[in-house]
């Protein structure tokens, strides 16, 4: 038994599981799915150890590592707004103990991209997970629904009702 872990361990490979093409689409996806500038390249490093985890298991390698690392990237998405909802929650309820303070934007950002994002935040985790694997990861409905285990149904569902939310969003802030 220890020698065959030894022998796995030995055959792992130690190059970098991430292509240069697939760390860009896996930045783009963790950005389009909320997580500020600051904390992407953890999220790229999170996403070669969870691929470098399941190599040195000896689970066999995704079919197609540039879906499989765009889900993980997603779903790390999500968790990072999960986590900054919780804190958000934290903070009113602080904020509601003391002083209210103001928050200078000074962003150079287009009110289009801008007003993107907002609309993105304000998506159900789920809604917005299928519309950045769909329209920026560019993976099939299909694809999809097999990466994330769910029915076809589901993601067409999903993507229609995102779409929907967003497209009025932006029309709601005169943006389009």
């Amino acid at each position: 038994m220890l020698r065959r872990k030894a022998r796995r361990a030995q055959e792992v490979d130690h190059t970098d599981p991430l292509d240069a093409a697939q760390e860009r689409r896996v930045r783009a996806v963790l950005a389009l799915g909320g997580v500020p500038q600051a904390d992407l390249l953890d999220g790229v490093q999170q996403v070669r150890l969870r691929l470098l985890e399941r190599a040195a298991s000896g689970r066999e390698a995704p079919r197609d590592v540039s879906a499989w690392a765009a889900v993980v990237a997603s779903n790390l998405a999500m968790d990072w707004h999960r986590a900054k909802k919780r804190q958000e929650r934290l903070g009113e309820r602080l904020a509601s103990l003391r002083q209210p303070a103001v928050h200078p934007s000074g962003e150079d950002t287009s009110l289009l991209s801008l007003a993107v994002a907002q609309g993105l935040d304000d998506l159900p985790d789920a809604q917005r997970q299928v519309l950045v694997l769909r329209f920026f990861a560019d993976l099939s409905v299909r694809g999809i629904a097999e990466e994330l285990g769910i029915p076809e149904g589901t993601v067409k569902s999903r993507l229609h009702t995102a779409v929907r939310a967003l497209r009025a969003r932006l029309h709601e802030d005169e943006v389009v």
